[in-house]
């Protein structure tokens, strides 16, 4: 009996992470639909300079500035951007969930493994 209930926990378990990255994806993919029509329907017919390089602005590279202008709608590719940003932030999602679903099933290894997978996708994620 404890078989099933384990069997179940783990089938419960990959239900979660598969719906986890399922939802993750596909809002990321909402949000930057929605930003790229907004996006052209605004741009659209222009035609893009490549005469001179101009490198993004700070408020598509800085996390604070992403979030205000693209939730604000100042900017329409803070809001890709957004979406873009969800769809990193949901593996790492995973990775945090399963560390958490590890902990609660009092398995110490396997929290251990996702707490320094976990620590390499941050730092890898804020490092530069």
């Amino acid at each position: 009996m404890a078989r099933a209930q384990q069997q179940w926990t783990e089938h419960k378990f990959e239900q979660w992470l598969g719906n986890l990255l399922r939802g993750g994806v596909l809002l990321s993919a909402g949000i930057v639909a929605v930003g790229g029509v907004l996006y052209l329907m605004r741009h659209g017919m222009e035609l893009p300079s490549y005469q001179v390089f101009r490198g993004e602005p700070s408020a598509f590279r800085v996390l604070p500035e992403i979030i205000e202008t693209g939730l604000t709608l100042q900017r329409r590719r803070s809001l890709i951007q957004i979406g873009l940003l969800v769809l990193i932030a949901t593996p790492i999602l995973r990775v945090a969930f399963s560390g958490y679903v590890f902990a609660k099933q009092g398995d110490r290894t396997y929290v251990i493994i996702t707490f320094i997978v976990l620590t390499i996708l941050l730092y890898s994620l804020f490092q530069a």
